[in-house]
């Protein structure tokens, strides 16, 4: 008999901070630990797993806007520019600023969200939950929010 194959729900996370990649690894599992979560730790890391992944895509990339070397917002940029699927993928900036400039900013470059990291593991639980039980499908409705937890 064949072994039944369930698609994971599959989760990028690009962020320079290993000690808040372990916490949101951590945050996702506690609320699926069916979902798949691959972690870069900078932004040039994030782009060298994109290609290598090609055509296999996440659902949603979580990405830092503040990062040595190739930060968030050129990151989005360049997947925004790129002519792959991921241009098309749901991408939330993350940050510790609720600065105008910079969410500002992130919608011009194609975020389809903003959020602002949560200070508390349950904070960051309940971000994390409520972008997995979003309608990404009708993320055109949405886009354009700040996600706050």
């Amino acid at each position: 008999m064949a072994e039944s194959t369930k698609i994971k729900k599959s989760i990028y996370l690009a962020d320079d901070d290993e000690d808040d990649r372990m916490l949101f690894i951590e945050a996702v599992l506690e609320i699926d630990r069916s979902i798949n979560v691959t972690e870069a730790k900078d932004g040039q890391q994030l782009m060298d797993i994109l290609k290598l992944h090609s055509p296999n895509f996440p659902e949603i990339i979580f990405l830092d806007i503040n990062m040595p070397g190739k930060g968030g917002f050129e990151c989005l940029q360049e997947i925004r520019n790129s002519n792959t699927n991921f241009k098309n993928v749901n991408i939330i900036m993350l940050s510790t600023s609720s600065s105008s400039l910079s969410v500002s900013r992130a919608f011009e470059l194609g975020a389809s969200f903003y959020a602002v990291k949560p200070s508390t593991f349950d904070g960051l639980k309940a971000l994390i939950k409520k972008t997995l039980e979003m309608d990404l499908i009708s993320v055109e409705q949405n886009s354009g929010k700040v996600l706050m937890a």
